[in-house]
């Protein structure tokens, strides 16, 4: 027998988005109820075209008392509430969910956000009318069923919400958690439930103040007992505690709760990036391929957790312990699932600058897995090159035959790796003011030795006669001499690394000399920057010199370790990586001798730093698995 259906929402200046919402549930609905808590834009106007059944009500500061007020109204089986910014797709058949008749349904919400990234999350959205339920809390209201759920029988509905909201980028900012951070305090001190806690604990999540946010999610879950959303209480209590610093209580939290929720697809995927970002690089792996197996899935799921953005994490862990092959291959399989993402396409393109990628080939991957179904997917393509100065940015250009801003066609001239190209800018560049470029013009007035550009750069630079001096003699051609301030370094490296992009090799090698001429401490710093774009042998041989003025310094040591290990010096490597051992007892180090054993094969070794690790890192997983305690060797 079909169920009769209320819509029941709360609106106030929706008229974005209230259209598509009502036009997306009128097949599906008995009646529309609206309750206005104070509009003064088009939304009652846009509303009137589906339903008279509009009432005001004077705001409270109570989200729960504006929800009962509506549900008042609301004379079908059943009551489905949404959020104007809400709506449902073409198919949608509550019927599929009614003809079981229970008291209420869970539904999926999937949350858009910019560049094409969503997550989701679940809640009661479908319930049935004339019994008790009521919804509680000024915010964060929900129905009265957290502390009687098993007087009720639910499922889980086959359809699912999408929600436009945080496509706002004001939704996201800071101020939203500042402005309901009274009534939250209020909501605790009158009612300090465990979701009450649960929610005041977000609130200064979302804030950022970690520490402020800790007590309450501890507070919450010794009152929690089997809530719905104890995965999502315990998932953003472990990374509060890891942002205190509190990296073991907060990897023995989430070991503790993915055993026990295996299916929280975030759950893992957060303790990976935990793992990671505190250098446990081998249990972050474990984690990421765990969630590739577990795919998205939930009670709270950021879309690609389980996916694209699983892949993306791998990539960076592979780049780490200097495996490139997997790491290109994991940026690659993201693409293939995940494209129209800005984030991973221009994660993506940016590798590719690293590792000197044929133009070529780079086309051919951006065109078999980015979709350009618009001109919005072209214009996003555009951008990521341009912020990227990417070569590919002068390709597109003429391809698509496009016409922009002359300062955009100017970039892509001066990174298209054409030298003749790039000497045209010199007529153009005089007329390009945009701080944005500054950058871009010292490039080419180094390339081409052009001193006309020396009051240009200092106007949009805003550089002192200290910083002039350097600039002047860079663009004649001569010696740096004098301090140069670490501001100013900073711009010279990034032209180092701009000469590279552009393949101007010469004058790559010829700048770095001038630094290292100007202070011998910029030999690790070229040191490093040689090794981020693969010029190993070069980078070996300027850091041996380095390490025989300084054979105890740590950082110098970790690249040589390194690049040796990347370039299969295993002796060699082993070499640098125990005497860093003997200078930084830091987990990292064990993890970087642990693999280089492995991959010498030497179990002897393997069995030494393991248990070492076991001794000195409880919160490391997979040592434990590798030896269980009946195999440990003694050591």
């Amino acid at each position: 027998m079909t169920k009769s259906v209320s819509l029941c929402m709360i609106v106030k200046n929706e008229e974005k988005y209230i259209e598509r919402c009502l036009e997306s549930v009128k097949h599906v609905v008995n009646e529309v109820i609206i309750v206005d808590t104070g509009s003064n834009d088009a939304t009652i106007d846009i509303a009137n075209k589906y339903t008279t059944n509009i009432h005001f009500f004077d705001w409270v500061n109570d989200f729960s008392a504006a929800r009962n007020f509506a549900i008042k109204h609301a004379k079908s089986d059943y009551i489905l509430v949404m959020d104007a910014d809400e709506y449902l797709e073409e198919d949608v058949d509550l019927q599929k969910d009614l003809i079981k008749d229970y008291d209420y349904y869970v539904f999926n919400i999937k949350n858009h956000m910019k560049f094409n990234k969503s997550f989701s999350h679940t809640a009661v959205r479908m319930f049935r009318n004339h019994v008790d339920f009521k919804y509680e809390n000024r915010l964060h209201e929900h129905l009265n069923i957290l502390e009687s759920n098993n007087k009720y029988v639910s499922d889980m509905s086959v359809s699912t919400i999408q929600h436009l909201g945080y496509m706002d980028e004001e939704i996201l900012e800071e101020k939203k958690y500042k402005r309901n951070l009274p009534l939250m305090k209020l909501e605790v001190i009158e009612n300090p439930t465990a979701y009450n806690l649960f929610n005041m604990g977000k609130t200064y999540f979302g804030m950022n103040e970690f520490k402020k946010a800790v007590p309450y999610f501890q507070q919450s879950y010794s009152l929690a007992k089997d809530k719905v959303y104890i995965p999502e209480l315990l998932t953003k209590l472990a990374f509060a505690l890891n942002e205190n610093g509190q990296i073991d209580d907060a990897i023995s939290i989430l070991n503790d709760a993915t055993a026990i929720f295996p299916l929280e697809t975030e759950m893992k995927y957060i303790l990976g990036i935990i793992f990671g970002s505190n250098g446990y690089l081998i249990d972050a792996e474990k984690c990421f391929l765990n969630c590739l197996d577990l795919g998205d899935q939930g009670t709270t799921i950021t879309e690609g957790s389980g996916s694209y953005m699983a892949y993306l994490q791998l990539s960076d862990v592979y780049e780490k312990t200097n495996q490139l092959d997997k790491s290109y291959n994991a940026r690659i399989k993201a693409m293939e699932i995940k494209g129209d993402s800005a984030h991973v396409l221009q994660d993506y393109l940016q590798f590719t600058l690293k590792i000197n990628q044929p133009l070529d080939d780079i086309k051919q991957i951006v065109e078999d897995y980015y979709r350009m179904n618009n001109i919005d997917d072209l214009q996003n393509l555009m951008n990521v090159l341009y912020s990227l100065r990417h070569p590919l940015l002068n390709v597109y250009l003429k391809k698509f035959n496009i016409t922009t801003e002359p300062h955009i066609h100017a970039i892509a001239k001066i990174y298209s790796k054409d030298k003749n190209q790039m000497r045209t800018v010199l007529e153009e560049i005089h007329d390009m003011d945009k701080r944005e470029n500054a950058q871009d013009i010292l490039l080419v007035g180094y390339v081409f030795k052009e001193e006309s550009l020396v009051n240009k750069i200092q106007n949009l630079m805003n550089f002192g006669n200290k910083e002039m001096k350097v600039i002047k003699q860079l663009l004649k051609g001569e010696s740096l001499t004098g301090s140069i301030s670490s501001a100013l370094q900073h711009i010279l490296f990034s032209l180092c690394r701009q000469l590279v992009t552009i393949e101007e090799f010469d004058l790559f090698q010829d700048l770095t000399e001038k630094l290292i001429n100007n202070d011998q401490k910029n030999h690790l710093r070229v040191s490093k920057l040689l090794s981020e774009y693969r010029f190993d042998e070069l980078a070996i041989d300027m850091l041996i010199v380095t390490f025989k003025d300084s054979p105890n310094n740590p950082e110098v040591i970790r690249l040589l370790g390194d690049l040796c290990f990347r370039n299969g010096y295993l002796e060699d490597a082993e070499m640098f990586y125990t005497k860093l051992l003997n200078l930084d007892s830091s987990y990292e180090v064990y993890e970087r001798n642990f693999c280089l054993y492995e991959k010498k094969n030497d179990k002897q070794g393997m069995g030494k730093v393991g248990n070492e690790i076991i001794e000195k890192f409880p919160a490391v997983s997979w040592v434990h698995e590798l030896y269980p305690i009946r195999n440990r060797l003694i050591k």
